[in-house]
């Protein structure tokens, strides 16, 4: 009698010995399919990459673990790009063990943060051309509403504007009153 060799054990597919996805065999969940658990892994080694990115005064104000805040200085000393793609991937599989959640909130508002400063900016530049182009009511109004603002200097340094617009200068003078606009007007007082 001729014996057949046995097959090795199947990994993958319906005839898979080894389960990759454990649950309980009462439990009505349904698993998790290869390809989400890949998905969430990519989301995770995307947040560790924007980790990695980020200055350390930033990096410093997230809650994390000391092993993944190891992992994130270590990737910011890697120059090799396989060697930091690698080191994402490590990040990423530290990051399963911990909440991503805070991470991502934490992120969330960096981002709007930066683009809460980029509106008032583009309001201060707006604020500032008006002024130059010679709306005294806005002037009025802007050191009525901001009691930081100084009329007579605001007056001056709009003046030296238009002077230095109709002359065709170099807008020093505008870059001083956009200064003295930021300082007095704080992110989030402009309407």
């Amino acid at each position: 009698m001729h014996d057949s060799p046995r097959k090795p054990p199947a990994l993958w597919g319906p005839d898979a010995e080894i389960d990759l996805n454990p649950r309980a065999p009462d439990s009505d969940l349904p698993r998790t399919s290869k390809t989400r658990v890949k998905k969430e892994m990519l989301a995770l080694q995307e947040l560790g990459a924007r980790l990695v990115e980020l200055p350390a005064t930033q990096l410093a104000k997230i809650e994390m673990s000391d092993e993944l805040r190891q992992a994130i200085a270590f990737a910011k000393t890697i120059h090799s790009r396989e060697a930091l793609r690698r080191q994402i991937q490590h990040i990423g599989a530290v990051m399963r063990e911990a909440d991503p959640e805070p991470i991502q909130r934490a992120l969330d508002e960096i981002d709007g943060g930066q683009k809460g400063e980029a509106r008032h900016f583009k309001k201060l530049e707006a604020l500032r051309d008006a002024l130059i182009s010679g709306d005294d009511a806005l002037l009025e109004s802007l050191v009525a509403e901001h009691p930081a603002l100084d009329r007579q200097r605001l007056r001056q340094l709009t003046a030296n504007a238009r002077k230095e617009r109709d002359a065709e200068k170099p807008p020093k003078s505008s870059r001083s009153l956009f200064r003295y606009l930021r300082e007095c007007i704080p992110s989030g007082q402009l309407s």
